[in-house]
């Protein structure tokens, strides 16, 4: 059968435009592979065409916004996932633009499609206590919960996305010197090299010395594999910190929020940084941010720098007396030394 116009183009777009000439990652890639998924299953089950006839003829606006409706109907979306599902759709069109001006009208109309408003999700972060006893629910009398407490130790000590840890390998560790760094691999294919904490490089080293990974066969292995020798997905590690959440929420049901997540150890530690009076430009770094603009949502959700503007504004108002987090010197001794490495 001879490919249509639509499968060439999409084909192109996935393997050599968006890697190559956009540098997007591959799990970037996979992601807007999956919202084609879903749309060619849209154009079988309620357009009655076939995915392997599908030519770029049979796309049009109306098309479109029947396939994000589908998506908020059938499939339960959010505003926001139809959202990022639309946005795939018109860089692909604008994509196309370019390559076939003859359908110019058409893909300029689906370009027009309008996102729909989307409340902004809560932060979901937890207090430097609530850390300590999340990471002390793992058993580390037990091989698999060393595993876990070195996970969740790093997860939150280095702030890295879900993606960055599972991507981990143990040529991306430094642990000579005076500073032990880790070097995670984040959006776009930039690196960033973090500091670690003592005791996080404590439990690490434990952790690969029990799994050989300092062995030179085992310098491009996976840290955190699984059964198979693979690196761990997203939703496994996800599983792990739910985990270890519900134990938590289970003896403190006050203390662990009900929403946490990989992403609310990165929040949590961002969080500490800025209440600890790190710098705004460091913690971008640290973070991977490419602007301040993206960092500053956290000064927005600080209750502790909003009762600090209170405070200039009218101290008289402000009850004074220290927050857990004050209180827990140890750990905000070691933060505030980041800003001097």
């Amino acid at each position: 059968m001879k490919p249509t116009d639509f499968s060439r183009y999409l084909s192109d777009y996935l393997t050599r435009y968006l890697p190559t000439e956009c540098g997007v990652s591959p799990n970037t890639v996979q992601s807007y592979s999956t919202t084609f998924v879903l749309f060619l299953r849209f154009i079988k089950e309620e357009e009655n065409l076939q995915p392997d006839k599908l030519s770029l003829k049979d796309i049009n606006k109306r098309r479109v916004i029947g396939f994000l409706a589908w998506l908020e109907k059938n499939r339960r979306c959010s505003a926001s996932t139809r959202n990022a599902r639309l946005s795939t759709l018109h860089s692909f069109f604008k994509f196309i633009q370019y390559r076939d001006v003859k359908g110019m009208h058409v893909w300029q109309d689906i370009l027009s499609v309008r996102f729909k408003k989307s409340k902004s999700p809560e932060m979901s972060y937890l207090t430097s206590t609530a850390i300590r006893f999340l990471l002390g629910q793992p058993d580390t009398t037990t091989k698999r919960g060393r595993r876990d407490m070195a996970l969740l130790g790093l997860l939150y000590d280095s702030a890295a996305r879900v993606q960055e840890l599972a991507d981990l390998t143990p040529t991306d560790f430094r642990f000579d010197g005076a500073t032990s760094t880790v070097k995670l691999k984040g959006k776009g294919s930039k690196s960033r090299i973090v500091p670690l904490s003592e005791n996080q490089v404590r439990n690490l080293l434990q952790y690969m010395e029990e799994h050989n990974l300092f062995e030179p066969h085992a310098s491009a292995y996976p840290l955190f594999p699984n059964a198979h020798n693979n690196k761990l997905s997203r939703m496994a590690i996800l599983a792990i910190v739910k985990k270890y959440a519900a134990m938590a929420r289970a003896i403190d049901p006050t203390g662990i929020p009900e929403n946490i997540g990989c992403h609310s150890l990165r929040h949590s530690k961002a969080m500490h940084m800025l209440e600890a009076n790190i710098n705004l430009v460091y913690i971008r770094d640290f973070l991977g941010h490419t602007t301040t603009t993206t960092t500053e949502i956290y000064a927005r959700a600080s209750a502790k720098m909003k009762m600090e503007a209170l405070r200039k504004m009218n101290p008289s108002i402000v009850l004074e007396g220290k927050t857990t987090w004050q209180k827990d010197g140890d750990l905000l001794e070691w933060l505030k030394t980041l800003a001097k490495s």
